[in-house]
């Protein structure tokens, strides 16, 4: 027996209303797992901080390491971030055009307005989100003050100098200690320095280029 559409209003308030509900709860698990993401990110934040600042002789390549990896995390993230976008569009598309009008007591918009382009998302479902632009939204929302704070450390680490033999610790005061700092192995220090600010100059350049829109479904304070 074939499924039959709904002949009545009865029966499409309740396809309607389960059919919310399901977006809505597809979009709460997405949002789970991007606060799952931001977790282990803060996690391994503070774990590589720790290791780091816990001695004077401790390398401040645990802190790059620590960057590599919520870079890392960002990407999943920001992956996750594409998926829960989809969702979340759904659902206020249905809560803008259908609930607020139930609830204010106005007419409903035209239904060639929002449930055709709707139905069209369901048959060929796709990104509205790049992955740059959620990568972007993501580092602006959270991830720009992790990067900050490791970074304000990894400046601590590598101009500070400690004598060996010495637990006193002093800061550097030419651009050759600096350097020399910086090096790891085979890698001088001005290479390091340089490939750290590019970093940091690229990803705020990547903030600047992805910068919000205005309009409904835009990033906004109630929005993640």
């Amino acid at each position: 027996m074939n499924p039959t559409l709904p002949t009545n209003s009865a029966e499409f308030i309740n396809a309607f209303s389960h059919y919310y509900r399901g977006e809505l709860s597809r979009m709460m698990s997405w949002r789970d797992r991007l606060d799952r993401t931001t977790n282990w990110a803060i996690g391994a934040a503070a774990a590589m901080l720790s290791v780091s600042l816990s001695s004077p002789t401790v390398h401040h390549g645990v802190l790059l390491f620590a960057m590599l990896l919520v870079y890392l995390l960002l990407a999943i993230e920001a992956r996750r971030y594409r998926f829960f976008d989809v969702y979340r569009t759904r659902v206020r598309i249905l809560e803008r055009n259908y609930y607020v009008p139930m609830l204010a007591g106005a007419d409903l918009t035209s239904i060639e307005t929002w449930a055709v382009p709707l139905s069209e998302a369901l048959r060929a479902p796709r990104f509205s989100l790049s992955f740059w632009q959620a990568l972007a939204r993501r580092l602006r929302r959270e991830y720009c003050w992790i990067f900050l704070i490791l970074l304000l450390a990894w400046m601590l680490k590598v101009a500070s100098i400690v004598h060996p033999g010495q637990t006193r610790i002093e800061f550097i005061r030419t651009g050759e200690e600096l350097f020399q700092n910086a090096q790891i192995a085979f890698v001088p220090g001005w290479a390091v320095v340089a490939i750290v600010l590019s970093y940091f100059v690229w990803m705020f350049s990547l903030m600047y280029r992805h910068r919000e829109t205005p309009g409904e479904l835009a990033y906004g304070e109630v929005h993640v």
